[in-house]
């Protein structure tokens, strides 16, 4: 763990101060990130009454908050989505609270439409989210005791490098999901590829693709839906690291609850998280059941290498295993209701697949470099939790991480945070 850095100790009032360097601004909660976690959360937080940053009268109002996000524009990861993924495709988008989203035209591409409905939201609330900022790091500040702990998070603006603010807040709220970490596993020969390698965060649009033979990885969502799209345009071959798991069931409550158990039970050991799909398995929707019937959502075992010109499997070797490789599947119960075995299973191919290209639809890891100064990564690789809190540390939430990283989960946890901040600061 790095030292914690020097700060004068909190003043009165909220105006911003220049010692030396960087300008520093007093806060109390500090929200990283405005996605639908991010904005959940600042919603709370001013019904608890703080104030943003930014509305009139906030040096002076009693408690504060601010949200930082690095986009240009309201939307988080949703204005970098696909164009081809409309909102009848996209997964749930739930309401966030306060206000109804409306999907007026279900064709409408959910990079439009979700980003809109967050930047009325945003007006609405007069949430004033400061951006394109980006948080560089996250410390402890070094106070003398008896004076209350605070938080020095260290930003830049993205367009204005120069423009360095450090905010000493109370508390830190950590929303940054996920989309800044693309995940790429690594096999033998990925770097001897002639072809094209790219990730689904790099994905636009089938015809872009259409030149030639596409080998999609991993066994998750986003790669069945890409198979659909990417089989009207060109030739698919879909591999996975374990074999497809179907569900003929319907989403209930009692399945999602099932599956956050079990991620929260990994945050708590201090585990790293894992994907949605590994503890639901994939739903059989009429649109996937065609794909499977017209043989496009029948997958592989994952290759053994990747060649100058494509893939290749050795006969009769075992399923190759990268290391933390994309999860499809691995924690799904054998009990899981609706499980349909016979639809599930790798098929054989070839021991050559040519390939013009390479989709890597691996998924994405939490984005939490910045708070790497607090040391909060356990032996196991995750971060301890106990629900939104850092275990040990209740001034530090992370919502949309585990449990809380999907959009039911995120409303929910803005709303725990708020409420164990305000057990934590004494409100």
């Amino acid at each position: 763990m790095e030292p914690p850095v020097s700060a004068t100790p909190a003043v009165a009032g909220r105006r911003a101060r220049r010692d030396r360097g960087p300008r520093t601004v007093e806060v109390d909660v500090l929200v990283v990130g405005a996605g639908q976690a991010g904005l959940s959360t600042a919603y709370h937080l001013q019904r608890t009454g703080l104030v943003a940053v930014g509305s009139r009268g906030w040096e002076h109002a009693a408690g504060t908050f601010v949200v930082l996000d690095d986009n240009a524009r309201a939307g988080g990861a949703w204005q970098h989505r696909w164009r081809s993924l409309t909102m009848a495709d996209a997964h749930a988008v739930h309401d966030l609270p306060g206000m109804p989203l409306v999907v007026v035209d279900p064709a409408e591409p959910a990079a439009d439409a979700v980003p809109y409905y967050f930047a009325q939201y945003e007006d609405a609330y007069a949430l004033n989210v400061q951006r394109p900022v980006r948080v560089l790091r996250v410390e402890r500040a070094a106070v003398p005791d008896g004076v209350e702990p605070r938080y020095l998070v260290t930003t830049r603006h993205v367009d204005h490098p120069d423009e360095v603010v450090v905010w000493a807040a109370r508390a830190v709220v950590n929303a940054s999901g996920t989309w800044q970490r693309p995940f790429w596993p690594s096999y033998p020969g990925r770097g001897t590829f002639r072809g094209r390698q790219l990730h689904t965060r790099d994905y636009r649009d089938a015809r872009d693709l259409a030149d030639g033979h596409v080998v999609v990885v991993g066994g998750g969502t986003s790669a069945v839906q890409l198979l659909l799209q990417l089989a009207q345009v060109t030739t698919t071959t879909w591999v996975t690291r374990r074999p497809p798991r179907w569900v003929d069931a319907e989403f209930t409550p009692e399945l999602g609850r099932e599956a956050v158990s079990r991620v929260d039970e990994r945050t708590r050991a201090g585990l790293p998280p894992r994907s949605v799909v590994s503890v639901t398995g994939l739903p059989l929707t009429p649109a996937y059941r065609a794909g499977i019937a017209s043989g496009v959502l029948r997958a592989r075992r994952v290759f053994d290498r990747i060649e100058p010109d494509g893939v290749a499997w050795d006969p009769d070797a075992p399923a190759l295993r990268a290391r933390d490789a994309e999860d499809d599947g691995a924690d799904l119960p054998a009990d899981l209701p609706g499980l349909a075995p016979d639809l599930g299973g790798w098929v054989d191919g070839p021991p050559f697949v040519a390939a013009r290209t390479i989709l890597w639809a691996t998924g994405f890891r939490s984005a939490l470099d910045h708070l790497a100064p607090l040391g909060l990564r356990t032996a196991g690789g995750g971060i301890r939790m106990d629900g939104t809190e850092v275990a040990g540390e209740p001034r530090l939430q992370l919502v949309g991480y585990g449990p809380s990283a999907s959009t039911i989960g995120a409303n929910r946890a803005g709303r725990e945070a708020v409420r164990r901040l305000r057990r934590a600061l004494g409100w």
